[in-house]
């Protein structure tokens, strides 16, 4: 095990076995991209006031070295051209805080976010009326608040408070280092009102259900609510929709799912509660059909059957409709869909990623339907805060006119396997050449429910440090992706590894076909269930010559009981691993492990809830046993989202110099 401080040795090491002339330039070329991840200005969540003429969003703040701090800033600009932005804080003058949540008030007039600016780590409800007077602290919370939204009438404020937690987690995050007897602590998010004049918080929901989302009724007297009982982490995929009455009435459960479901969004009119239903594998990565059911109960219905995309949120829209937030064959969408004759009319399609805020394609919506927020971005756009009209945007921020990719460009590919049309996108290598032959990396995304679409790269992204350095790169959409409709998401399942593989492969044939790849020269890496991937290729093929697994499964049935989110595997297994062992071994890469013979690289931090370290221990254990080349790092108190821009980069450059090593 190496920690993070002896990084520039292991890569030093790396680089050694290339020439100095071919390993400078190559290290230089990763550094330029990894660097353009981090020279961008990201936006978070983005708020357009409901009658269209603010917008309010969050900056990820920039310390003096360049890497994001931790912090955060909160902007409102006026929806018109040259408006200045102000910056909104509840923080004192010169400080700053982590901010975010933010929620505008129906008549426009109030602005209500999240900040730890009182209590560090520790975050409270401040309203702000934008007039020049300083925020105002609404409450004084023993736990975690997030997701404020006003009543209808602007009356009251909802909030999900967890209390008695000192910070929000999540299975993303670095779980803690357990010891003595353990016992599982649960902490219940339940739905809170606050009272605006005293900052009193009462729970609404049960002391026993975890809410993770929730929709007031037009008429302000309930909520639908999404939740499970148990540990929140744990039972997203287990979660129902009900809803909650405010006058102190039952709650009354309105639709259990066969799979998963997100985005409660109330009918304008009260008589439904759309949502959408899915085989998800991450809760916030949401894909799947429209659906809706009676708010009084009743027979949910597909609206959306059969549809050749992947709804990824929701919105009523002025007229009854409903504006949806789609996947489209790797491309992102705003659509349009009429519950009266069931026509989905698409508003706008692009090779980029709009959203509203962290992973789904979304758009903030003003009350009139039509005006709308987005932060947009795509492989050769950094991000940018525009308002407008669907589809006909206008910039707001300006921050990252001048960043420049430091990879080539970036085109759709399409190829068919076992029949079914699959996508991916494959990225060109910096100053590219048609005269030469280039190595080719495949990336395969995580979930397996998901999608990569057009956008600029995380920071400290190791895919386009390839791509800079001299590297196609192929991101395919495999079945089990998002954007091609729920049969295809549901194409693996009780099947990891086999079809999804077999895609992945004809999508090499289809980079070979398209552009000038050394058939000799290709790689392959993923994270997560790409990570996985990446073990179970190189189980199954030597058509890899070199391999990165970043936080990886190696052995589905050992990572039931080590892993704290069991429960997402059950929709895709069919079945708990006691009472069907063999279909988990039968898609383990450890049952395959004496086949392989290519040299792999295992990334992993050393707390990672979502797939913990002992497995990619235990497969970088067999090939050493079996004198296949590896390395084993492991980053110190890394969850499964890297979070400190040393381990990012770091992470990065070792990458780079694997491929380096194996492919040049």
């Amino acid at each position: 095990m190496r920690r993070a401080g002896q990084q520039g040795l292991a890569v030093a090491l790396l680089l050694g076995v290339l020439g100095a002339a071919d390993a400078g330039v190559a290290a230089d070329s990763a550094s330029q991209a990894i660097e353009a991840t981090y020279a961008a200005r990201h936006y978070g969540q983005v708020a357009i006031s409901p009658d269209g003429h603010r917008v309010a969003w969050i900056e990820t703040r920039v310390g003096k070295d360049g890497v994001p701090d931790g912090k955060t800033e909160i902007y409102v600009a006026d929806n018109r051209p040259g408006a200045a932005p102000v910056r909104v804080t509840a923080a004192a003058a010169g400080q700053y805080a982590t901010e975010a949540n933010l929620a505008w008030a129906p008549d426009s007039a109030a602005l209500v976010f999240v900040s730890d600016a009182a209590r560090a780590d520790h975050g409270d409800l401040y309203l702000t009326t934008l007039a020049g007077t300083a925020p105002r602290r609404l409450t004084h919370a023993d736990g975690v608040l997030a997701s404020p939204s006003f009543s209808p009438d602007g009356k009251r404020l909802a909030v999900l408070y967890t209390e008695h937690a000192n910070r929000g987690l999540g299975p993303l995050a670095a779980a803690a280092h357990e010891t003595g007897e353990i016992e599982e602590a649960v902490f219940e998010q339940r739905l809170a009102l606050v009272d605006l004049a005293s900052g009193r918080i009462d729970p609404v929901s049960a002391a026993d259900l975890y809410v993770y989302e929730y929709s007031w009724a037009p008429s302000g007297d309930h909520v639908a609510i999404v939740a499970a009982r148990g540990d929140g982490d744990n039972n997203w995929w287990r979660a129902s929709l009900y809803r909650q009455d405010l006058r102190g009435g039952p709650m009354k459960l309105l639709y259990k799912p066969t799979l998963q479901i997100a985005s409660p969004a109330y009918a304008p009119d009260g008589l439904h509660v759309a949502f959408i239903e899915g085989l998800m594998s991450d809760e916030g990565s949401v894909g799947g059909d429209v659906y809706w059911v009676p708010a009084g109960g009743g027979t949910a219905e597909n609206l959306t059957p059969a549809v050749k995309s992947s709804a990824a949120a929701l919105h009523w829209g002025a007229q009854g409709e409903l504006i949806v937030g789609a996947i489209i064959g790797g491309d992102t969408a705003v659509e349009k869909l009429d519950t009266t004759t069931r026509k989905l009319t698409t508003l706008w399609r692009g090779p980029e990623t709009v959203t509203a805020g962290d992973w789904s394609v979304d758009v903030s919506l003003a009350r009139d339907g039509q005006t709308s927020a987005v932060v947009r971005s795509s492989f050769a756009q950094p991000p940018q805060v525009a308002a407008g009209p669907i589809g006909a945007w206008r910039a707001l921020t300006h921050a990252n006119d001048a960043v420049k990719p430091a990879w080539g460009k970036s085109v759709s590919l399409r190829w068919n396997s076992d029949g079914s049309d699959v996508q991916g996108w494959l990225t060109y290598p910096a100053d590219f050449d048609p005269a030469k032959r280039y190595p080719l990396v495949v990336q395969v995304h995580g979930g397996p429910g998901d999608a990569v679409t057009p956008q600029w790269p995380d920071q400290g992204s190791s895919a386009m440090a390839l791509a800079g350095s001299g590297y196609f790169l192929l991101q395919p959409n495999p079945r089990g992706s998002f954007g091609q409709g729920e049969a295809f998401t549901r194409g693996n399942v009780r099947d990891f590894g086999y079809g999804d593989l077999r895609d992945i492969l004809a999508g090499v044939d289809e980079a070979l076909r398209s552009a000038p790849v050394d058939p000799a020269r290709i790689g392959v890496m993923g994270w997560s269930y790409g990570g996985f991937m990446t073990m179970w290729a190189v189980t199954q093929t030597a058509r890899f010559k070199a391999a990165v697994a970043g936080a990886g499964i190696a052995n589905w049935q050992s990572y039931y009981g080590e892993n704290k989110i069991d429960q997402w595997m059950v929709p895709f297994f069919g079945a708990t691993v006691y009472d069907d062992p063999a279909i988990y071994a039968r898609s383990s890469p450890i049952q395959f492990i004496k086949n392989v013979r290519t040299p792999t690289l295992v990334l992993v931090g050393d707390s990672d809830a979502e797939c913990p370290a002992p497995q990619s221990y235990e497969f970088w254990h067999a090939l050493k046993t079996l004198g296949v080349d590896t390395r084993l790092v492991v980053y110190e108190h890394e969850g499964h989202a890297f979070k400190t821009p040393a381990h990012q980069k770091d992470r990065a450059r070792r990458t780079v110099a694997w491929f380096d090593t194996h492919l040049r």
